[in-house]
């Protein structure tokens, strides 16, 4: 029997979930898949200025894990900016936050992110 699937807690989806070369066609050859996962670690670590550690309590997932998750985000936002590819930020093994005490405590930042999308689908 396999081991139980540990979902990631994110605060908040991206405004935006699109990004790349304004001067290339998308086509399935010119894209990379960013995980929401890997999104909220880059969220988290680099510009909320988290820990790893403090990352990986706030997803509800280990260091190491987080150690890993992020690399794997690292690579891809390299990979779209030097080879010009298009990066998209969707799926991954995710569910939102919505423990009303981490935001009182201010473990959630849920309530700062912007808005836009809610329950994977976009605001118009």
């Amino acid at each position: 029997m396999s081991r139980p699937k540990k979902w990631r807690s994110v605060c908040c989806l991206p405004i935006n979930n699109k990004f790349g070369p304004l001067d290339s066609p998308a086509n399935t050859e010119n894209f990379i898949n960013m995980t929401i996962d890997e999104y909220e670690t880059i969220r988290l670590i680099d510009l909320e200025e988290f820990t790893q550690e403090k990352c990986a309590s706030q997803m509800n997932i280990a260091r190491t894990t987080v150690q890993g998750i992020y690399n794997n985000a690292r690579k891809k936002i390299a990979q779209s900016l030097v080879n010009g590819k298009f990066l998209f930020i969707k799926g991954g093994e995710y569910r939102l936050c919505d423990n009303l005490e981490k935001i009182r405590t201010g473990n959630c930042r849920r309530h700062r992110c912007g808005k836009g999308f809610v329950d994977n689908e976009e605001i118009l």
